[in-house]
């Protein structure tokens, strides 16, 4: 069974601020973004948590092994270096897409995103150190086959970004309606789900479902461990296995395939 540990991470009242006094530059509305994703991930990533852009006005982060107090020193990092401040939920669930429900209703109960007098909202539980297992986060590398073959070096660069991003957003809607699993497109041909534990055949089914939909191959790498670093490390390790043998669905490290559920 998976214990997944999800932060919503959401700017404070982000978007009247980026109109007052008046509009400003969009180019230095983009750059503040990426330094401060760039900065999460370099928090997060150190305490072996993932991150992920989504909106950039919101992220989301994997953050199984972070407590309140690192979650604290998150917000006063931001502070102290960015014109804006970030509200922060934590939820816990076996279902990532739950755990992202619970995150995100505590920092709503407490004010809109464009409330002007919501500052730094610190609310949820993390999963207890007594609690935590080794494979309490499942994580699933999906990688276009042959990307660069089929779109990189055939297309112009934005006919290839739509046909990576169909196959994105066909993992993306079939593993959150089908398993709670969040999938996050992270660069290049690379989507990376957060995930329930599943069998083989679900994500057979899941790369099958993409390719008749969309027209996208994709194979994937499976990892588990006790936070994301550790679980993604294993799925990228499956992922090669993947390359290796021309599979399309690899088991690393403690994620062993979930058993079938018989009726």
């Amino acid at each position: 069974m998976t214990n997944t540990q999800l932060t919503l991470i959401q700017i404070d009242n982000y978007g009247p601020w980026t109109v007052t006094p008046e509009p400003r530059r969009e180019m230095d509305l983009q750059t503040m973004q990426s330094r401060l994703f760039a900065d999460l991930a370099n928090f997060i990533g150190a305490r072996d948590g993932y991150v992920f852009f989504t909106r950039f006005d919101n992220m989301v982060a994997v953050t199984n092994g972070l407590d309140l107090d690192d979650h604290a020193l998150l917000q006063e990092s931001v502070r102290n270096r960015y014109p804006v401040t970030v509200s922060l939920g934590v939820g816990v669930d076996e279902s990532p897409a739950v755990a992202l429900e619970r995150a995100t209703g505590l920092v709503q109960q407490v004010g809109s995103a464009q409330d002007g007098d919501r500052r730094q909202v610190l609310r949820g539980t993390p999963l207890p150190d007594a609690d935590r297992t080794e494979t309490d986060v499942h994580i699933a590398h999906f990688d276009v086959n042959d990307a660069t073959g089929k779109y990189t070096d055939q297309l112009n660069e934005f006919d290839s970004f739509i046909q990576i991003e169909q196959g994105y957003a066909a993992v993306m809607r079939y593993m959150r309606e089908e398993h709670g699993a969040l999938s996050f497109f992270v660069g290049g041909d690379n989507i990376i789900a957060v995930c329930p534990a599943l069998t083989a055949a679900q994500y057979q089914n899941a790369i099958t479902h993409v390719e008749e939909s969309v027209g996208v191959e994709l194979k994937v790498g499976v990892g588990a461990g006790s936070n994301a670093h550790d679980a993604g490390f294993a799925a990228k390790h499956a992922l090669e296995t993947c390359r290796h043998d021309g599979t399309a669905v690899e088991f690393g490290s403690r994620a062993e395939p979930a058993e079938i559920e018989s009726d």
